[in-house]
């Protein structure tokens, strides 16, 4: 058993497809999404403690006897599963706060499992951290959310995920030329919107409408499809400005609370100021908005919106191991 484990997990961006990756659509045929890991992480630390107590250290701290006294969900099931009932430190530090938008809880699963399976002396795949995530997640807890956050910050990079009726997940790792990694790194940009919230209501509410809203849904599948082809055989150019923009418009008609005039009237500062296209991320109703805005256009957009800029960039790494000893 090591002493000390620190795990880097990525959060990612979701540029179509998301909802079909909720049980509710792909059981009725699959699901697909397009998305990528970005360079801002989750940092989980995880240390051998002088006593049998836990100490769990997040926006709360957290000291109890025994792993079933853990009021942090997430980290009890991860404890549990892995079989740790006592002995352990944690700590997890964000480069980004969660409820924004960039699939913080399901990185910090997927980090936590990492951190706690490497301190017993276990290396799981990227796969198998992805799966065990989304089994405490959704099986586990109950949590209303799909499975694409779990896979983009165990594999890391741009992928196409599809998500088959029988449950299972698919990967397609996106291969880019240099040319259009670099366009993606200077043409995108993020701003946060100053609301943070939860995704599980959101995304409640849109598995209940699922059934009344399969065809938007099924587009959105099906641009994902065609997003994949055209990165893949075209790049990256204004044509995927394009397909945010439409993709942003079918997922406001989804449900009820994915935007709001407030957000309506910030997406349209950003287009008249020269954005050419862009979306809320995540689950909707607050967090960071994506933009594809040229070069010469981006001042005025930061000007328009007088809104905090995330600078970020691509990253080709999922989750892994920082430092053990």
């Amino acid at each position: 058993m090591e002493e000390m484990i620190i795990t880097k997990t990525p959060l990612r961006i979701s540029f179509t497809g998301g909802g079909t990756d909720l049980p509710a659509f792909y059981k009725n045929g699959y699901g697909a999404v397009v998305s990528t890991a970005i360079d801002k992480y989750i940092y989980i630390t995880v240390n051998k403690r002088f006593d049998n107590s836990i100490r769990m250290s997040y926006s709360q701290t957290e000291i109890v006897n025994h792993v079933d006294e853990l009021k942090h969900d997430i980290a009890r099931e991860c404890l549990r599963m892995v079989g740790i009932t006592g002995g352990i430190e944690i700590t997890s530090i964000a480069d980004i706060p969660s409820g924004t938008g960039l699939g913080s809880s399901s990185s910090f699963t997927v980090g936590l499992l990492n951190a706690l399976y490497s301190y017993v002396g276990e290396r799981l795949s990227s796969e198998e951290l992805a799966k065990r995530a989304c089994q405490i997640e959704i099986d586990v807890l109950g949590h209303p959310i799909g499975k694409q956050d779990q896979y983009a910050a165990a594999y890391g990079g741009i992928n196409y995920f599809t998500f088959e009726r029988n449950g299972e997940v698919r990967r397609e790792k996106i291969i880019v030329s240099n040319n259009d990694l670099r366009n993606m790194n200077r043409k995108l940009m993020m701003f946060y919107t100053g609301v943070r919230r939860s995704a599980d209501g959101i995304l409640a509410r849109q598995s209940k409408d699922t059934k009344n809203k399969m065809e938007v849904l099924t587009f959105m599948r099906d641009q994902a499809n065609q997003m994949k082809s055209y990165l893949t055989a075209k790049g990256f150019d204004s044509e995927f400005a394009a397909m945010l923009d439409t993709a942003w418009v079918k997922k406001k008609s989804v449900t009820s609370g994915i935007s709001n005039p407030q957000i309506d009237e910030l997406y349209q500062k950003a287009l008249n100021a020269g954005a050419s296209g862009g979306k809320l991320l995540g689950a909707g109703g607050g967090g960071f908005i994506l933009l594809y805005c040229d070069e010469q256009y981006q001042q005025a957009v930061r000007d328009a919106l007088e809104l905090n800029e995330l600078d970020f960039e691509i990253s080709n790494y999922g989750g892994r191991v920082v430092y053990f000893e």
